[in-house]
């Protein structure tokens, strides 16, 4: 047996729901959404749900598709700052409210603004790519 304290690794204890897990990854990845879009999407929500793994690795994927710098730098302020365009903006303030589940959030003006820059499709896949990274985000924090 291992220390009481040891993380709980879901390959090994759960190999077939890994490879679900994976499976709908790979199924929610080659959407309609852009990629430099998905990675501020998916950095977004890894730093509300303070996974250091996720925030690593989605910084180097953002910087790796072109992302700059100073935009990953202001991320965590991006609606204090200019560097984000509306649509950006619009799939930011989405991940912020399908990450931190608010019940005084109002969703309805949340679509709208969607729907001004995105198809109900794009919005589809950025719904289910910030499910999939929240899904991630706490899935490793339970291994800290």
């Amino acid at each position: 047996m291992s220390r009481p304290d040891a993380p709980i690794l879901l390959p090994q204890q759960l190999p077939d729901v890994m490879k679900a897990l994976l499976a709908v990854h790979k199924a929610i990845a080659p959407t309609k959404l852009e990629a430099g879009l998905s990675h501020l999407a998916a950095l977004r929500a890894s730093q509300i749900n303070q996974c250091g793994y996720c925030v690593k690795m989605h910084t180097q994927d953002a910087r790796a598709a072109g992302e700059t710098s100073e935009r990953l730098d202001r991320l965590i302020v991006w609606r204090h700052v200019g560097d984000f365009n509306p649509r950006e903006r619009a799939a930011l303030a989405w991940t912020e409210a399908l990450t931190h589940l608010d019940p005084a959030t109002d969703y309805g003006p949340l679509r709208a603004e969607l729907r001004a820059h995105f198809s109900d499709p794009e919005i589809a896949a950025l719904t289910a790519s910030i499910a999939m990274i929240n899904l991630w985000n706490r899935i490793q924090v339970a291994n800290h």
